[in-house]
This record gives C-alpha cells, sequence and structure tokens, in this order.
C-alpha cells in the first residue's frame, strides 16, 4: 500500500483515523501498531515476523545495555549484538545477490542468486533501529521501558516505508504524550495534500517522460534530449521523495508527533556541500553522526578527514541500492566534497551566484545520470551525449516532440522546486503586519482579506485532491522511487 492511492486515501486512512481519534488515550498507540501492522501486510505480510524479532531484539538489547551500565564489556557486547543482527537481515535482504554477482563476476563462478525480494523501508527500518540502540548505549536517550511503546515508534507507517529517518529522541516524549489537536491535523492534512501532489501532479507527469526517454536508444539522443530528459529525472525523485516526505511528516502531525523536516529546496544550493545540506537531511544527519563523527571527523588532520568522507560517502551510495553505480554516485559526491572543503568553497564563495549555481545544478544533473542507470556503459554514453563528447546531433525531432508535450509539466516543476510561493508568502505577511501597525481601521479589512486567503488555500486543497484522485484512477504510472532503499 502507498500514500498515493485511493485505497490509502479513501479508505485505509479515513477508517484509521476514525478509530484512533475515537479511543481513549491508553489505546492509541494500539490503534497505531495495527493500523501499521495492516498498512505492511498489505504486501509484505511474510516479512512482519522478522519486523517483530527485531523489535525484541532492540527492546531486550537496550534495556541489557541500561542493567548493565556500570560494566563496559557487557554493554559493549549486547550493543554489537544489536547491530549484528540488524545489519545481517539488512545485507542478507538487500546485497546477498550484489555480492554473489560480484563474485561471480571476478572469478568466472556461477553461483546461483538467491532472488529474495527486499522488504520494502528495510534501509529505513535498519537505520532507525541503529540509531536507537547507539543513542541508548551512549546515554544520550534513556532505553524504552515499554515495548508496546518501543513497538510503536519501530514500526510508524508513516515513515519507516521511506523516511524521513526518525530518531527515537525525536518522538520518545510523544509515544506516550501526543499532541491532538484541531489545529495539527489542520496543518497535517494540508502538509499531506501538498505532498500528495507534488507526487501525484508532478512526480508522476514528469516520471512518465523520464521513462519514455530513459528506455530509448541512448545512441540516437540529441544532446538536448539528454538535458530534458535528466532534468525531468532530477525534478521526479525530488518531488517524489520530498513528496513522499511531506505525506509523511503531515500524518505524523495528525497523529500529534512532529518528525524533522528532510528537504529544504535543495536545488537552490550554490555548492554541493549546500545541497547535501538542504537534500535527505535525515540521512545526511544520520551518516554524520553514527559514521562520520565515530570516525574521528576533521578531529584528526586532513589525510584521516579525507579518509572519513570517503567512507562515508561510499557507505552512503551502498545504502540507497546494490548495485556499482550507487558506490560510484557516493564516491562521486563524497570527491567533490573533498575539493570543496579544500579549496572549492572559498573559489565559490568569490563568484557571481549565478556561475556558484550553474556549477552546483550541473554537477548534481550528472549525479542522476550516475544514480539512473545501473549500467556503468550507459551512465558514461548518457555524459557523453549531454556535453556533445560523441557524434550525437545538438537537436533533432524527437527533442522537439517532448519539449512541445512536456515544457508546461518541466516549468511548474522548476517552479515548485524553488521558494517562490514562500517568497511571495512572507512578502505579504510583512506588508500585512505594516498595515496592521500603521491603521488599526484596516483590522476589520485585514480580517477579510485574511478569510479570502484561507478560503484560497482551502479550495486549492481541495482542487489538488480532486484532481490528484482522477490522476490515480485514470493513471497506472504510480512508482515510489525511494521503496527499492
Amino acid at each position: 500500500m502507498v500514500f498515493s492511492s485511493v485505497v490509502f486515501f479513501y479508505i485505509f486512512l479515513p477508517i484509521m483515523l476514525l478509530i484512533y481519534f475515537i479511543v481513549p488515550k491508553k489505546y492509541k498507540n494500539l490503534v497505531m501498531i495495527i493500523a501499521s501492522f495492516i498498512f505492511f501486510a498489505w504486501g509484505e505480510i511474510r516479512y512482519i515476523p522478522i519486523m517483530l524479532l527485531l523489535a525484541v531484539m532492540d527492546f531486550w538489547c537496550g534495556n541489557k545495555i541500561n542493567s548493565n551500565w556500570n560494566n563496559k564489556n557487557k554493554k559493549r557486547i549486547y550493543l554489537w549484538i544489536d547491530i549484528g543482527v540488524n545489519l545481517l537481515i539488512l545485507f542478507f535482504f538487500k546485497y546477498a545477490d550484489f555480492i554473489i554477482s560480484s563474485i561471480n563476476t571476478l572469478t568466472g563462478l556461477n553461483i546461483p542468486l538467491l532472488n529474495i525480494p527486499l522488504p520494502i523501508g528495510v534501509s529505513f527500518n535498519t537505520f532507525q533501529s541503529l540509531s536507537y540502540i547507539i543513542d541508548v548505549y551512549r546515554g544520550t536517550v534513556k532505553c524504552e521501558k515499554s515495548f508496546y511503546n518501543y513497538l510503536t515508534y519501530t514500526t510508524l507507517f508513516p515513515q519507516i516505508i521511506a523516511g524521513p529517518i526518525v530518531r527515537y529522541e525525536t518522538v520518545d516524549e510523544e509515544l506516550e504524550n501526543k499532541n491532538i489537536s484541531l489545529d495539527n491535523f489542520s496543518i497535517g492534512m494540508r502538509r499531506f495534500i501538498i505532498g500528495l501532489g507534488k507526487k501525484v501532479l508532478i512526480a508522476n507527469n514528469i516520471g512518465a517522460m523520464w521513462n519514455l526517454i530513459e528506455t530509448g536508444n541512448i545512441n540516437e539522443m540529441s544532446v538536448l534530449l539528454s538535458w530534458i530528459g535528466i532534468i525531468s529525472f532530477a525534478l521526479q525523485i525530488y518531488f517524489d521523495f520530498s513528496g513522499y516526505s511531506d505525506m509523511a511528516i503531515g500524518l505524523a502531525k495528525i497523529f500529534g508527533m512532529d518528525f524533522d523536516e528532510n528537504f529544504n529546496y535543495p536545488y537552490i544550493s550554490k555548492n554541493i556541500t549546500e545541497f547535501w545540506r538542504r537534500w535527505h537531511i535525515t540521512l545526511g544527519s544520520w551518516f554524520k553522526d553514527y559514521i562520520y563523527i565515530p570516525l574521528g571527523g576533521n578531529r584528526k588532520g586532513i589525510i584521516l578527514q579525507i579518509r572519513n568522507i570517503l567512507v562515508v560517502w561510499a557507505l552512503t551510495g551502498a545504502w540507497h541500492g546494490a548495485s556499482w553505480n550507487f558506490v560510484l554516485w557516493g564516491v562521486y559526491f563524497g570527491v567533490i566534497l573533498i575539493f570543496e572543503k579544500l579549496f572549492l568553497l572559498k573559489i565559490l564563495k568569490k563568484v557571481p551566484s549565478i556561475i556558484s549555481h550553474i556549477y552546483t545544478i550541473v554537477l548534481v544533473l550528472i549525479s542522476w545520470v550516475i544514480f539512473a542507470f545501473e549500467d556503468l556503459n550507459k551512465v558514461k554514453e548518457y555524459i557523453f551525449t549531454m556535453f556533445k563528447l560523441n557524434n550525437m546531433p545538438i537537436i533533432n525531432s524527437e527533442a522537439i516532440y517532448y519539449l512541445q508535450n512536456y515544457f508546461i509539466i518541466i516549468v511548474i516543476g522548476i517552479i515548485c522546486s524553488v521558494p517562490i510561493i514562500n517568497i511571495i508568502k512572507t512578502k505579504i505577511h510583512k506588508i500585512k503586519t505594516v498595515v496592521n501597525k500603521n491603521s488599526h481601521e484596516k483590522n476589520e479589512e485585514n480580517k477579510k482579506l485574511k478569510i479570502v486567503y484561507s478560503s484560497v488555500i482551502s479550495i486549492g486543497l481541495v482542487c489538488i485532491v480532486f484532481v490528484s484522485t482522477a490522476s490515480l484512477v485514470n493513471n497506472s504510472f504510480n512508482p515510489f522511487l525511494y521503496f527499492r532503499f
């Protein structure tokens, strides 16, 4: 089951919300747990026992660490038991076939692949469990005494599929005392609908174009079409993933919880360092706190810092998928970030903003080529076409066709990927504030303007729901890119 489906929005969610708000406070976590298991069982029922087993193990190891607090050796044993089992599960399901196929390629052997389906959200679930046990070991959070509460945390259906990565410290208080209110319901539903619109109306439509381009013959592609294609993929993956994050954050707000933000308009960045502070924020924060800093961060000299950056980014790439293109994608960003730390950031601060922005966008688009194709030969051919390093024409009839048919949705995507609406809202708010201060007589008029503004927003949200529903009913193209991670 996915959020952007008629079944979820019109059947599962209304029923779940009705029961959730009716039952007494002490039963709300139970409703959340049951809803989460139904959500997962919709397509992955065979993996629910594994999820339960890992939850029991995390809870048991956390309490063992707490009860042996003054015995460092025992604490460390329980920590590594939990980390080892979590990583073993992750590696078995996600990387077993990748390792086997790599061995076959290197040795010429023909070891049969396991062909095990990847449990949805396994990477997010693993990182969530690891953050809990490590924080308990460090003493930065108290171990959860109620398995009931911990199971609620580790199975939260709003975010377990594709993030944001929610740490226990973010929601520990809210597991017992949820801030349920009409205001939070309104804010959460608005956020969910905006995410739904980003996913269904923008990501799906742009993704349909990219799907046609990527499955075409790269050897017959023009330079212009290659840029149209990778720009469309960049927009698709942004609206797909940030749309899902918006829906998850919105659902959490409805249920009385606050999740961390996961995106902050990454395509307005002026360097790659800034881009990764704005893209998949919770993942970057996780790797920094649990890998980069424990390795030594930047505290042990530049050579070890470079090593730490490369390790973190190779792991970041591998986390995204069991294929060499993802590892290359991670190392690619790691190398760029090293150069930026050494000297590039100083240069970029001195050049005009438009130059630094173009620099960032071009490097990000190249990265999406690496990300999009598992076949590294296709990666090379596509990049060569983008920069006319082969004999491909600059423009052809196919490129003109895509421009004519998808130009509007691309423009909409570009506009919505930058904070233009937020800037307009901020300026309107400032004007209203000035008017209110300078003229008490305008209060009634301002109240009317506020009502009109709220009405326009409400009508807009209703339109998004209506058009999104129509699109879901009539269109079978509704992928979630990050489900495979």
